[in-house]
């Protein structure tokens, strides 16, 4: 198919769910992306953080190669090697506790939900969540998302969420009733323009959650799997959460999602109180075996705290040079640079020149390269979003 028969086929055969962007890509490796013309990008945002390894990554695709050819799909009334295997290393890696796979993160949030409720018993339902928070776009995941311009055309929304201010813990104790049951959050808000928790605050909800009897839910969806220098970013913190939500970069491109719970919550999600059909694949648990061992053969982890102390370093030169950028944060190798602009032209200028970014929020452009990115790759990246960001001032 030639490109405009491409984009035709989309227009009259796909749902317009999505709001695209004109470029057709065929290959990718590493952090470099081909498109049809065979033009070649630098990926500094992968599949929306799922290809933290970056593209065709080969310990992942030898996992794949090998699976595939002996069993693809498995129904989870049987027992599955490639499954206890993932478990087994997941909870290695995080706490003492038990995994249900699903297929994405909206699932694994989905199941949390589910589970809390099924702790509160009948009597405690309600789920304290954030503003400017994501969690998918289930009914449910969407009824928790604190962002309206998501919910908008969906009402009614599933009952049973309180959505409050981001880093205020008077706001949280203020709104406790006898029917709170758990607290939900992203410690580092991706899609609400990558907004940091503050330690006081996490440390104060821990604190709540264990004397009031909550669960603490932290969704890892986007910064998980290494993405801030350590393998779960609630490590930084120095808390445990009660339940933790998995997707994006645990299949290396495949999909799956994963809720890890303690043993004594995860107990109460008994026979047929929740499945799903596809979760946890004999293919996708060892893609995701292959994408976490290579995280640690690899020394991945080293190099996102070496690389995103660089990439910080970058931007804010950036930030001293360009009057457009307001402030820069972010960890390990998820950054934020927020603009007083919207930042929808800087991101088309960056694909112009060869570079993969994103804008979130419409002024917050979001930079979340592959984990074993080089130093000469960012100092590419930078030089053409410096001159994106001077095209655009330099317009004003």
């Amino acid at each position: 198919m030639t490109k405009q028969e491409i984009f035709k086929a989309y227009e009259d055969y796909i749902v317009p769910s999505y709001k695209r962007l004109p470029y057709i890509f065929v290959k990718g490796k590493g952090s470099k992306m081909v498109d049809i013309d065979a033009k070649t990008y630098l990926d500094f945002f992968p599949g929306w953080g799922v290809s933290n390894l970056g593209h065709c990554h080969p310990k992942v695709m030898s996992a794949v190669r090998e699976q595939v050819s002996k069993l693809i799909h498995l129904p989870n009334n049987f027992y599955s090697l490639a499954q206890a295997q993932l478990a087994k290393e997941i909870i290695y890696w995080a706490f003492d506790g038990k995994v249900f796979f699903s297929n994405s993160g909206a699932e694994a949030n989905e199941a949390a939900i589910k589970l809390s409720r099924k702790f509160g018993r009948g009597a405690r339902y309600e789920i304290i969540t954030f503003e400017n928070s994501f969690h998918g776009r289930t009914l449910a995941t969407l009824s928790a998302t604190g962002q309206a311009k998501h919910q908008e055309g969906f009402a009614p929304l599933a009952p049973g969420f309180k959505i409050l201010p981001f880093n205020d813990l008077g706001a949280v104790k203020n709104s406790l009733t006898d029917k709170t049951v758990a607290i939900m959050l992203e410690l580092i808000q991706g899609e609400g323009g990558v907004n940091v928790a503050e330690k006081d605050f996490i440390l104060g909800l821990r604190k709540l959650c264990d004397e009031k009897n909550l669960l603490l839910i932290i969704d890892e969806v986007q910064t998980g799997i290494g993405r801030t220098g350590k393998m779960f970013c609630y490590e930084h913190y120095g808390i445990t959460p009660d339940i933790l939500t998995l997707a994006k970069a645990l299949g290396g491109g495949l999909p799956i999602g994963a809720m890890v719970a303690k043993r004594n919550v995860a107990d109460l999600l008994t026979a047929g109180t929740h499945a799903s059909t596809f979760g946890g694949s004999p293919l996708v648990c060892k893609a995701a075996l292959a994408v976490l061992r290579a995280i640690q053969k690899e020394k991945i982890l080293k190099n996102v705290c070496e690389a995103g102390l660089y990439l910080k370093g970058k931007l804010e030169a950036l930030k001293a040079k360009h009057r457009i950028i307001k402030e820069i944060r972010g960890l390990g190798l998820i950054w934020g640079v927020e603009l007083n602009q919207e930042g929808a032209e800087i991101v088309n200028i960056c694909l112009k020149n060869g570079l993969i970014i994103n804008c979130t929020h419409s002024t917050v452009l979001r930079l979340m390269p592959a984990l074993d990115v080089t130093g000469k790759q960012i100092d590419k990246a930078v030089v053409i979003l410096d001159k994106a960001l001077s095209e655009v001032e330099g317009g004003a």
